[in-house]
């Protein structure tokens, strides 16, 4: 039998990585990103790639840990940590499941309407595509196979990346003042929010999780194992830096201001930008928005389940139940939470946009402390990962980093979201 090609075997070697980068860029990103271009310009182009740099060297942990003992993050928490934490992630993960599902949806319904309005008002345009989009990625998770969602997130990849890069080019940046911002760092005066939601919003958040169940479809483990997820986590990283890098530019040439339909407002300001080929790009970027949305809501759709489906197994085992099967996307359990997933989160559709993405933002930012914690304790212990697999010195400090900087973040972020959510006296 003839052994595959090589352009396949590098496609499959780097699908998990691809995956990631899909999941991990959202509508979140593109407009955090371009408001924040929109802000304080291109000086802060840099906090793209350290934010990407700094989600692989997390991504990178959870693969060492899985390489090394064969068991998910998840997993290892239970078994090393206590079941403590499992009841601390249910509730994180119940609600991050919430209000993710809840931006994705009205992000994916703001999309749409853009694309094809179907009603006279924006706003039930924008709930009937969200209600669409929502019932369309429960059937494609529910009824595809894996080789059949990678196919998807791929080919979403491939247009959301190809039209944001196509839409940088149509609005002429400053090349000269892109290149000072991406090699100089500097933090202008009242750019440092927008440096940290750079930071932050760089490649996901409790998604990483998921990366160590792609690679476990793939029958990654080991030494060799661990090569491989270190060069499609680069690749995956540097497709993400690349986006928020486009968008930030994409935002220096634009006036924006927030709201609810930013999406179809920046998409006029692209259109403006471009001179006589406005209509054009108007629609690429549309286009890319979309792309964006579809893949990082895919992807949360099928890989949120394993998270839950693994809670559920990894509880009986500490019983007297069998403990997971072989394949968590045939259980009852995934099921239930793929249409919990899709539908619960459609409430949102009449909710303010605002307290939506508030939320969300606050719910992802929290996490990363913890992720960072867990990682720095569990993968320095050579009686549980091997000396071969212990923590090196500059993961170490790249850890530390994270931990502080995203520590920084999600206190910010809940102490904002408790000024705005609590009435003024």
């Amino acid at each position: 039998m003839r052994s595959p090609p090589r352009l396949r075997l590098w496609a499959a070697a780097l699908a998990p990585g691809i995956l990631v980068a899909a999941t991990g860029v959202g509508a979140g990103d593109l407009l955090t990103a371009s408001l924040a271009g929109s802000t304080v310009g291109v000086t802060i182009l840099w906090a793209c790639w350290v934010g990407a740099l700094l989600k692989w060297f997390l991504n990178e942990g959870i693969a060492r840990w899985q390489m090394a003992t064969g068991t998910t993050l998840l997993e290892g928490w239970t078994e090393r940590l206590g079941a403590w934490i499992r009841w601390v992630f249910l509730g994180y993960l119940l609600a991050w499941s919430y209000f993710t599902g809840a931006a994705l949806i009205s992000a994916w319904g703001v999309a749409g309407a853009g694309l094809l309005p179907l009603a006279q008002n924006a706003e039930h345009s924008k709930i009937i595509w969200g209600v669409v989009h929502a019932l369309a990625g429960l059937a494609l998770v529910w009824c595809g196979g894996f080789r059949f969602f990678e196919g998807v997130m791929s080919a979403c990849v491939a247009l959301m990346f190809v039209t944001v890069v196509a839409t940088t080019l149509l609005v002429g940046p400053d090349w000269p003042a892109v290149a000072r911002g991406l090699v100089v760092p500097t933090m202008p005066a009242g750019s440092g929010t927008w440096t940290l939601g750079l930071l932050g919003g760089v490649g996901g958040t409790v998604t990483l999780l998921s990366y160590g169940y792609w690679i476990r479809e793939q029958g990654r483990a080991g030494a060799n194992g661990l090569r491989v997820c270190r060069i499609d986590l680069a690749v995956a990283y540097a497709l993400t830096a690349l986006f928020g890098t486009c968008m930030v530019i994409v935002g220096s040439r634009l006036d924006l201001s927030s709201g609810p339909m930013l999406a179809l407002a920046l998409a006029e300001q692209v259109a403006l930008a471009a001179g006589a080929l406005g209509p054009l790009a108007r629609q690429v970027f549309l286009l890319g928005f979309w792309g964006a949305v579809f893949s990082s809501l895919l992807g949360v759709w099928q890989s949120a389940p394993y998270l839950f489906a693994d809670f559920v197994y990894l509880g009986r085992r500490a019983g007297t139940a069998p403990g997971p099967p072989a394949d968590l996307r045939r259980t009852p359990i995934y099921g239930l939470f793929l249409v919990g997933i899709a539908l619960v989160p459609l409430v949102a559709l009449w909710m303010p946009v605002r307290q939506v993405q508030l939320a969300y933002a606050m719910f992802g930012a929290l996490f990363m402390p913890l992720l960072a914690l867990t990682l720095l304790i569990m993968n320095n212990r050579p009686a549980w990962v091997g000396g071969g697999f212990r923590n090196r010195l500059a993961t170490n400090v790249a850890l530390v980093a994270t931990l502080a900087v995203f520590a920084w973040i999600g206190g910010g972020e809940a102490l904002e979201a408790i000024r705005k959510l609590v009435p003024a006296r």
